[in-house]
């Protein structure tokens, strides 16, 4: 029989993942539709559960010195409501297309950033963020950059004992983001491809940083180094004439039942022009 757990203070969670192999869950949008697709396919076993959702402390966004703290269980609607400068207009963006209105109300972002989906719409504007992951564990809190929190196709950096429990976003001056997402309708669908990007520009309107990055077009979302390089010095308001197919060279899209790799890569410089439009 499965297990559930729900510890009152983040001491008690970490001494419980030291010792078990639990799953944990926070908001469950992704953990229990995938249990039931395996029971489906004859497999009835699951991990004890985590339940974290008691635990103090987590549901906040913070404003700090450098930045911003998301705590791990804030959800997409906590997000997409909460009072933030426009750095966070691509990811508030992305939290309207986080499934329904009823996902979005449990949804997390660290669990949509945990699971390490290449479609997870987080993700790329996380990457854009240049956002870094704050996890808890029995040697104490660690800080990891998103960009070595993700290691593979689903898989994290994350260790067999430790919890994530929040992100942090440091502050750019005068800065702001957007976020474009290609499926094969509207809402409640999984991602063909996805572009995200942050943008700092100086008095004159020219790009000073930028950062972009593309989601479902690899095994992990990437940042695109070259792209942002380009860029530089560009005026934002010529920017989306910039990008070009050797831009996207370091991709690796696959075939599959919502595109062709082809198309993909098409789709994928479409949506940065398009994203840098939107920033202009």
């Amino acid at each position: 029989m499965t297990a559930y757990l729900r510890p009152r203070s983040l001491e008690e969670a970490i001494a419980i993942r030291a010792t078990r192999d639990v799953a944990v869950i926070a908001g469950g949008t992704d953990i229990y539709p995938a249990h039931t697709a395996r029971r489906a396919w004859g497999e009835p076993t699951h991990k004890d559960v985590l339940d974290i959702t008691a635990i103090p402390g987590l549901r906040a966004i913070e404003e700090t010195a450098a930045g911003w703290r998301i705590g791990c269980l804030v959800t997409w609607s906590a997000l997409a409501t909460a009072a933030l400068p426009p750095l966070f207009d691509g990811l508030k963006r992305a939290a309207h297309e986080v499934g329904g209105r009823q996902v979005q109300n449990r949804a997390t972002l660290v669990g949509n950033l945990c699971t390490a989906s290449p479609a997870g719409d987080g993700i790329p504007n996380l990457l854009a963020l240049d956002a870094q992951v704050e996890i808890a564990g029995p040697q104490g809190q660690r800080i990891v950059p998103l960009t070595a929190f993700l290691t593979g196709y689903r898989a994290t950096a994350l260790h067999a004992e430790e919890i994530v429990t929040a992100l942090h976003v440091p502050n750019l001056a005068g800065a702001r983001s957007h976020f474009e997402k290609l499926g094969a309708r509207r809402y409640l669908v999984i991602s063909i491809a996805m572009a995200a990007g942050v943008v700092a520009t100086d008095a004159a309107g020219r790009i000073a940083t930028a950062r972009l990055a593309l989601g479902a077009c690899s095994a992990v979302a990437q940042r695109l180094p070259a792209l942002e390089a380009a860029l530089q010095g560009v005026a934002l308001a010529e920017a989306a004439q910039v990008p070009q197919a050797p831009h996207l060279a370091g991709l690796s899209p696959i075939d599959d039942v919502r595109a062709s790799a082809a198309y993909r890569r098409e789709a994928a410089l479409t949506l940065l022009r398009d994203l840098l439009r939107g920033l202009a």
